[in-house]
């Protein structure tokens, strides 16, 4: 069996911060680093609220996934329930990547752009996918990685615990083996130095104390903009009947879990639906959803709507309104809160016919533009191709003013 024979956890506030809003724990088999956010110390308090849940150990039903998961939803329950009932901790939110060592896997539940790595015989893998924008437009390749380490907005995080009520949590299982290195870290150290570094250094084949002085050392020799934690473990293959470490941490469940195990984000809850009993504007992507009228009167109901968007499709069709419709485009927002151009007309008919088309999907989520600066981008003014193009370009780019 396998077991975690070199433990180290450190933080450090960095360079530019007052206080240090990172919290981390590293008691084997589990290991946990967060990366509050907020104002008046609100950071440090939703931070340190998801390590003590952790604290508390792991439930006893399910296998590891599920149990890692479960703790990452009661944490966000109660870092959201403390922002709403105190006013100065509103709005707070921290990232929390959290790893669990099983019996030859090791299990990952992550929110945010903390990360975990693997390094194991000269390589370095990264376990962890960042919830950022930057991130999200590299991976749809709208940004090259260069483009993304010098974005304006490469601080801004999609995912995180606190802000909404409910959290979605991606979850992984890797085969680990014997002298397996892994580190945990808050991206105060992975936007201050490279992975070709951090791979340099754990290379070098020193105690695990000497790599998380060094790695911190060069964060803040780099500008130290953030609070920089790591958490290191080296794994050693250990007879049977030998005890684990922890006692509060329960064993992992009996069943086996899958390597790698694939990711179990579950899709984003679309917002409430409008519900138009005429044609009207609406939030593209959202579906349109009548009344409900008497039974007597369905079928009446349902006739009269058929004929009127028959009527309305024919007009455009005879007078060749229709194909002027398709050079038109309008921003909104599809069902997933993400920035989309749309073609033609803003309305829906009834009978579930749209008078537009999703014509291109961006990587911005409209949660992360500033409400004047929404209201302004997302009201469904018509515009040409060109100019909606340029538009969302500036947008993803970072390029409109804020």
């Amino acid at each position: 069996m396998l077991r975690a024979a070199e433990t180290v956890e450190r933080t450090d506030t960095g360079r530019q911060r007052r206080g240090n809003e990172d919290c981390s724990f590293a008691r084997p088999p589990l290991f946990v680093v967060a990366d509050g956010m907020g104002g008046a110390q609100a950071g440090e308090v939703a931070s340190r609220i998801a390590v003590e849940t952790f604290r508390q150990g792991l439930g006893d039903s399910g296998n590891p996934e599920e149990r890692l998961s479960e703790r990452v939803r009661e944490a966000n329950r109660q870092i959201y329930e403390r922002s709403r009932s105190e006013h100065e901790r509103a709005g707070m939110g921290t990232t929390l990547t959290a790893a669990y060592l099983g019996d030859g896997k090791l299990s990952i539940a992550h929110v945010g752009d903390s990360r975990a790595y693997l390094f194991r015989a000269g390589n370095l893998r990264r376990l962890t996918q960042d919830h950022s924008l930057v991130d999200e437009l590299v991976r749809r390749g709208k940004l090259t990685e260069a483009q993304a380490a010098e974005h304006p907005q490469r601080s801004i995080i999609t995912r995180a615990l606190g802000p909404e009520p409910t959290v979605e949590v991606d979850t992984w299982t890797y085969p680990v083996r014997q002298d397996d290195v892994l580190l945990l870290c808050s991206d105060g150290l992975t936007s201050m130095i490279s992975e070709e570094r951090i791979t340099e250094i754990l290379a070098a084949a020193q105690p695990l104390q000497r790599v998380a002085d060094q790695l911190i050392d060069e964060a803040n020799a780099a500008g130290g903009r953030d609070n920089i934690t790591v958490v290191l473990f080296r794994l050693e293959e250990v007879g049977a009947g030998v005890a684990d470490d922890a006692t509060m941490v329960s064993a992992p469940a009996a069943a086996a879990v899958g390597a790698p195990a694939t990711d179990s984000r579950a899709a984003p809850t679309p917002a409430p639906p409008r519900a138009p009993l005429r044609p009207q504007r609406i939030q593209p992507g959202e579906a349109a959803r009548e009344p409900e009228p008497p039974r007597r009167r369905r079928r009446y109901v349902k006739v009269m709507a058929a004929l009127i968007a028959v009527l309305v499709v024919l007009f455009l069709v005879g007078g060749g309104g229709y194909l002027a419709t398709r050079q038109l485009y309008f921003l909104g927002t599809n069902s997933q809160g993400v920035v989309a151009v749309y073609r033609g007309l803003p309305y829906d008919l009834p009978a579930g016919i749209h008078l537009y088309e999703t014509y291109y999907v961006s990587g911005v989520p409209s949660a992360l533009i500033p409400p004047d600066r929404r209201k302004a981008l997302l009201n469904h003014q018509l515009r040409s191709q060109r100019d909606v193009t340029k538009l969302v370009r500036a947008l993803e780019l970072g390029q409109l003013s804020r």
